[in-house]
């Protein structure tokens, strides 16, 4: 038999297994949509490498170790994704959930980051659960929409402050609380450039415009002489210092309730809203029943991952809306997720590029998403003031209290006080007078 009849049967017999795992032709793809997919969505999400060990590592954590956690971590969640809900999404360390572990948990609240990530661990356990029962369709139907988006809004704002302090555009002031910066830093103005590189390309639609971003800015700093450079490939860090470190009993604290249940809503909403638009996107729903194939799936697959985060030392993995831009270029099914997940694991082997990245490059990202996340805003219904208050409060205590958690509290709080106060008890759901009683509680005993 020749050569190339030989390569045509082992492509044909290729074929064959791709496609009775992820039913491609049924999906109307085929393998090189998906590679290109795959390869689309890893380039929208692989800032996390670079940013999340950064955010991490301020809790005390070893940053090799927690830059290949990052990797494995969201290289576990991708391939689950895609074996076993066969959707084409993406999956990594959650924003804004790192920066709540890292600045809240740790700084704030004094705990250590051992303790942080068993708290992680027991959200995720509580996220399983909750996905196998038909316990978190109930909580996510039963609070109101207003609070949902404006907890991704806060969230935004969070890291928005977390990249703005970190870049010293802005500074503690003792009279005013904050003031601006000095910009005659290059940390300020680098961070600035950042922002304006990743808006500006992300505007136009340019492939990889986060990561283009910081790599460009990296490449200005070591130009001027304040970035060193230390390689791209080597060896990956050892993962020992990070791996099944949780400390579960330490969590299982009273004191820790409403950070456990910060890491489960944030997460829980995050993920529900992702995939709802990558469906859509992905053509998944049926346009005669309105269901969503395979959504049972995936919600496992994604809480399932936030566990495995934990075990390995990252914070909450969830899904990624940047996989909608994998969508957009063709991925329809989890062959994509599994190209995903592989590039990850590839980068294991950049730490040393992981390592150069500085502060301010990284903050102009952070920068970036915290905008693209305050526009869930607009989707609040702004002229029932007993909606749009508590989503403002919600919004707006998260970076002023430093906490993701008090924001929520407080949101929850409002919520519910303002609505039974003028008489719209109907909008008030059972489990959200059970969460304002536990977040009430939390305030007048455990500050």
């Amino acid at each position: 038999m020749s050569e190339s009849k030989t390569e045509i049967l082992n492509q044909d017999a290729n074929d064959g297994i791709l496609e009775r795992l992820f039913k491609l032709k049924q999906h109307g793809s085929n393998v090189k949509n998906e590679l290109i997919g795959g390869i689309t969505t890893f380039a929208t999400m692989a800032y996390i490498i670079f940013v999340n060990p950064q955010i991490m590592a301020a809790s005390g954590m070893d940053m090799g170790a927690v830059f290949v956690a990052t990797c494995v971590g969201a290289a576990i969640g991708c391939i689950l994704m895609g074996l076993f809900a066969n959707w084409p999404v993406g999956l990594a360390p959650g924003m804004g959930l790192n920066a709540f572990f890292s600045f809240t948990v740790v700084s704030e609240m004094g705990y250590s980051w051992e303790v942080a990530l068993g708290a992680v661990f027991i959200s995720g356990i509580l996220f399983v659960g909750m996905s196998f029962y038909k316990i978190r369709q109930w909580i996510i139907e039963s609070i109101p929409e207003s609070l949902r988006y404006s907890m991704t809004a806060g969230v935004g704002l969070f890291l928005g402050l977390i990249g703005l302090k970190t870049a010293g555009i802005v500074v503690e002031n003792p009279a005013t609380l904050v003031s601006l910066g000095d910009f005659t830093k290059p940390d300020a103005i680098l961070a600035a450039i950042a922002f304006l590189i990743i808006a500006v390309l992300s505007e136009r639609k340019v492939f990889g415009a986060v990561l283009i971003g910081i790599l460009s800015v990296t490449m200005i700093g070591m130009g001027l002489g304040i970035v060193e450079y230390n390689g791209f490939f080597s060896a990956p860090p050892s993962l020992a210092p990070t791996f099944m470190a949780m400390d579960i009993a330490g969590a299982l604290n009273i004191s820790m309730i409403s950070v456990i249940l910060a890491f489960l809503f944030v997460n829980m909403f995050d993920t529900a809203g992702t995939l709802m638009g990558v469906a859509e996107r992905a053509h998944l729903i049926d346009k005669k029943t309105g269901k969503i194939e395979g959504l049972s799936k995936a919600l496992k697959a994604d809480s399932i991952s936030s566990v495995a985060g934990a075990c390995v030392g990252c914070p909450p993995v969830t899904s990624y809306v940047e996989s909608a831009a994998g969508v957009s270029a063709g991925a329809r099914t989890g062959l994509s997720a599994i190209v995903v997940g592989l590039l990850f694991i590839a980068a294991i082997f950049l730490s040393p590029l992981a390592g150069m990245i500085p502060a301010y490059a990284t903050s102009g990202a952070l920068i970036y998403v915290a905008f693209v996340m305050m526009s869930s805003m607009q989707h609040i219904d702004w002229k029932d003031f007993t909606n749009g208050a508590p989503a403002a409060i919600t919004a707006l205590m998260m970076p002023l209290t430093f906490s993701i958690a008090n924001g929520i509290a407080l949101g929850f709080i409002t919520y519910t006080v303002l609505k039974v106060a003028t008489g719209k008890t109907k909008d008030v759901s059972i489990s959200m007078y059970i969460l304002t009683v536990i977040f009430v509680a939390k305030l007048v005993f455990m500050g």
